[in-house]
């Protein structure tokens, strides 16, 4: 993946979750109800947080095959094969 792609996709994440937790929407959830026994709001929280990170590991897990330094080089530098 591109990087510039990549920090293109942060971004519009970082957008997104900033949303997510605006005290606006974070208001709509705060009502008295339960789900499960667990109150509505903190149901939301934990659902929109674990969706933050899932959505962040996927945009920065992806990478070219190979190592951290490129396809075909290995941790310290050197060439393969």
């Amino acid at each position: 993946m591109r990087q510039g792609l990549r920090g293109e996709r942060l971004v519009a994440l970082f957008i997104l979750a900033w949303l997510a937790f605006h005290p606006p929407i974070v208001t709509l959830f705060g009502v008295s109800a339960t789900v499960m026994g667990l109150p509505v709001l903190y149901l939301y929280l934990f659902a929109a947080w674990l969706c933050v990170i899932v959505l962040t590991g996927l945009v920065v897990g992806r990478g070219d095959a190979g190592g951290p330094d490129g396809p075909g080089e290995t941790a310290r530098g050197e060439r393969e094969g």
